[in-house]
């Protein structure tokens, strides 16, 4: 574990150096990145010089014990080691973790999909309440967001919105909210006061840079149309929507929010790398026709992540099984306790399976 922390560290003050010489200053793309890479090592680095510091501490205080010389210096060295030795264990079970691979993507911002599913007017209902769930928890971490294309429905919920959410981390907290989300509740288009579950969609990609992800010119169609509203008229007499193909996987993009017709372009841009970077990363794992199937599944009620029981107050997370009350607050961007909860088992599982045998268990 030392070696990798040493060779961590390395790497640490070597893109320090990288950074600062003077004939970066104008690459953008390839400063960011070291940027990156750089704040991604900071907090490991650190507890790794504390650890370091905390041993030497332990080791001259156990000399000044075993010299015996000053009973009152040997009563401050034994404080010492105490001390020394409970920072030494937190850090080495901190540290332990701090090597587990992390997903190269997580310090991304991310580009968040939310559909209707089953379930009609009142899924609808449902996919706009959690892009406003979404929407608070992102105040709440004081990061940006940005919608890139919607489709409205009668009753003020959304069949279909897309948006970005700029920040730092903002994929390693959101990318477990990928999948099926069910609701059971009276809808408000149910007179009889019947409990109805209804579904919606939601699909997470990391977004995309130039340098994650090429795509060459040639291998797109760029379609311009008239941005459409409510109920499918048209809301802008110029042609400023955006519909982007890519004529190689077929995934498509579109954006019409935009009264701008190069905004619009810029953003469907964005989601197209987001979408195309997905595919290539699960490539290998299963073949998928599109980047949202593979995400979000059929959308039909039995593949479900999370229910959202409003009779009895409670969601229930069903792939760690995590269950809690206040449904109010969570719907107002209260997250936290669940991606705590999400982010702990993900690194329990993957610290077990890095940790020597003699370790595990």
């Amino acid at each position: 574990m030392l070696d990798r922390l040493a060779a961590l560290e390395a790497r640490y003050e070597e893109l320090g150096r990288e950074m600062a010489r003077p004939e970066l200053v104008g690459d953008y793309e390839r400063l960011q990145a070291l940027a990156r890479e750089h704040a991604s090592l900071e907090d490991t680095v650190s507890m790794y010089r504390e650890y370091r510091r905390l041993t030497k501490a332990l080791e001259e205080a156990r000399a000044i014990v075993a010299e015996g010389k000053d009973a009152d210096l040997v009563e401050l060295a034994q404080e010492e080691i105490e001390q020394a030795e409970a920072g030494i264990e937190a850090l080495q079970e901190k540290l332990h973790r701090a090597l587990v691979p992390k997903d190269p993507f997580d310090e991304k911002d991310v580009i968040v999909e939310v559909r209707a599913a089953a379930g009609g007017e009142e899924a609808s209902l449902f996919a706009g309440d959690l892009y406003r769930m979404y929407s608070r928890y992102a105040e709440r971490k004081g990061w940006t967001v940005e919608v890139l294309d919607s489709h409205p429905s009668d009753l003020r919920g959304f069949k279909e919105i897309i948006f970005e959410a700029h920040g730092r981390g903002a994929y390693s907290c959101l990318k477990y909210e990928r999948g099926v989300h069910r609701v059971q509740r009276v809808p408000v288009t149910e007179a009889s006061g019947r409990i109805h579950t209804s579904t919606a969609t939601v699909a997470v990609l990391a977004e995309a840079d130039d340098v994650d992800v090429h795509v060459d010119e040639k291998d797109l169609r760029i379609d311009i149309f008239n941005a459409s509203g409510h109920g499918g008229q048209n809301v802008q007499k110029n042609a400023t929507a955006v519909r982007i193909t890519h004529l190689p996987t077929g995934i498509v993009a579109v954006c019409q929010d935009e009264r701008s017709q190069l905004k619009n372009r810029n953003r469907a841009m964005a989601v197209l790398r987001a979408r195309l970077l997905d595919v290539e990363r699960r490539r290998q794992q299963e073949a998928v026709e599109s980047t949202r199937r593979s995400q979000v599944g059929t959308g039909e009620r039995a593949e479900k992540i999370r229910t959202y029981n409003f009779p009895q107050d409670r969601v229930t997370d069903h792939r760690i099984g995590y269950t809690r009350h206040n449904l109010p607050a969570l719907l107002d961007g209260d997250l936290d306790d669940i991606i705590a909860a999400m982010q702990e088992d993900e690194q329990g599982r993957l610290l077990e399976a890095h940790l020597p045998a003699g370790r595990q268990g």
